[in-house]
Order: structure tokens, then sequence, then C-alpha cells
């Protein structure tokens, strides 16, 4: 069974280690199986690709998947990486919160 990360879709994050260390992007995809994710305009590599009736084909630059351990939240106030907790507001609502400044993930 797959795990649940509280790393999402559209997320901002900040590479912490690597090739890449202290690049930002937005998370493009989670892929839960693999325990990787897909940051927009990190971990560039090139591939070759043929020629097909859709692209024409050459050497294609795109984003490879890092290892979810990698990245972490952008605090919203401070703009540094910070941890995930959560707390439950008045209306019952569980919203996701970054324990550097407190402010609310979720908008």
């Amino acid at each position: 069974m797959a795990t649940k990360f509280k790393i999402k879709k559209g997320d901002k994050v900040v590479v912490t280690t690597g090739r890449d260390k202290g690049k930002q992007g937005e998370v493009l995809r989670v892929l839960r199986e693999d325990e990787r994710v897909l940051v927009q305009g990190v971990n560039m590599v090139k591939r070759h690709t043929a020629p097909s009736q859709m692209s024409p084909g050459g050497i294609v630059e795109k984003e490879a998947p890092l290892h979810i351990s990698n990245v972490a939240h952008i605090d919203p106030k401070s703009n540094k990486a910070t941890r995930v907790g959560y707390k439950i507001d008045k209306d019952g609502r569980k919203t996701r919160i970054a324990k550097r400044s407190g402010e609310a993930i979720d908008l």
C-alpha cells in the first residue's frame, strides 16, 4: 500500500540536498509508490527521443523525480524550508500549518 505524504501537488517546495540544493519550485506530481516527487524546473535531465506524429524528436529536457525526503515545504511567511504540522480549526477542518511560523499552508 502506498504511503500518505504531507507534500501534495501544487505545493511550493525547496530542494534540501543534492545537485539542485536551494532551488524552489512547484510540485507537479507525487509518485506515492516510489516515494518521489516531480518539481517544476528542478532535477532537469536530457532525453533523446525519436520522432513521432506528436513530436519532432531530438533532445528533450524534462524534470526527473526527486526522493520526497530531499524536498521541504516553503514557509509562506519567511520563504525558508519548514516542517508541516496539522491543526483542526473552529469548523472542524484539518489544515496543514508551517511549523516555523504557524501560518496555514492550505489556502
